[in-house]
């Protein structure tokens, strides 16, 4: 989770489906989590950031894999879009567009909370193709 100096989270949109989500994806074999983090933070908008800590945990089972969030700070870059980004853009986290992966609010509010570890949670639930079977 990337924020700016006025604490609006940073979320990309994809057009399959079409929904807004954190930047993020899939760990690559070899890379660590945190590694994995700012290089998907980099090809999906762009910038070039550092991760600063975990804020949470998801656990997606018994359907998918767990999911990790971090919170990262600037280095270098400005937004773009690219193939799996069509549109970004900078959100109140109070204020969340209404196309948005059902997860990330959630994930959202963990971790622009004040709890001093990350937070572990559950979520049950269809993946986002299922819940998006068209796309």
């Amino acid at each position: 989770m990337v924020r700016d100096k006025r604490g609006r989270v940073l979320l990309a949109l994809r057009e399959r489906p079409p929904i807004w989500n954190l930047p993020g994806g899939s760990v690559e074999p070899g890379e660590t989590p945190w590694d994995a983090a700012a290089r998907e933070v980099r090809e999906e908008v762009g910038l070039d950031v550092e991760v600063e800590r975990l804020t949470g945990v998801y656990d997606r089972s018994p359907d998918g894999d767990p999911v990790l969030v971090f919170a990262c700070r600037i280095l270098a870059g400005e937004p773009t879009t690219s193939a799996e980004a069509i549109r970004v853009g900078w959100f109140d986290p109070a204020d969340l567009p209404e196309a948005i992966n059902p997860y990330q609010p959630q994930r959202i509010a963990d971790a622009v909370g004040a709890a001093p570890a990350a937070a572990l949670r559950h979520q049950p639930g269809p993946s986002v193709r299922e819940l998006f079977p068209d796309w």
